[in-house]
């Protein structure tokens, strides 16, 4: 099923799926959210690995599981989430801190 977009056909591809052309998305969440997959991103660091905020997402979204009962829970899960549920995690002061390539993001 395509939301939106036309059905093509796959061509067979070489290399690893982090390599292959690239799509924008544009996201629009919580800032608390957006905060987490910064922490995320730290995380990945602490851990030794060189990644992104795109990277971090891509492997979330090829991890999730396909089943509709389990997108179903996620989202159910999420909505359920009180506002201040990230606020304590997000302040992890033992994490390294990485700068993001390209321009600064600036905060509202």
């Amino acid at each position: 099923m395509s939301i939106g977009r036309p059905e093509r056909l796959a061509a067979p591809k070489r290399g690893n799926t982090w390599q292959q052309p690239r799509r924008n998305t544009l996201v629009s969440w919580p800032d608390e959210v957006d905060q987490r997959l910064d922490i995320l991103v730290r995380t990945a660091a602490a851990a030794g690995e060189q990644t992104s905020r795109s990277q971090v997402l891509a492997a979330l979204v090829t991890a999730a599981e396909t089943q509709p009962e389990f997108i179903a829970a996620l989202l159910h899960a999420y909505r359920r989430l009180p506002a201040d549920a990230l606020a304590q995690g997000n302040l992890r002061e033992d994490l390294p801190t990485v700068r993001a390539p390209g321009p600064a993001r600036t905060q509202p």
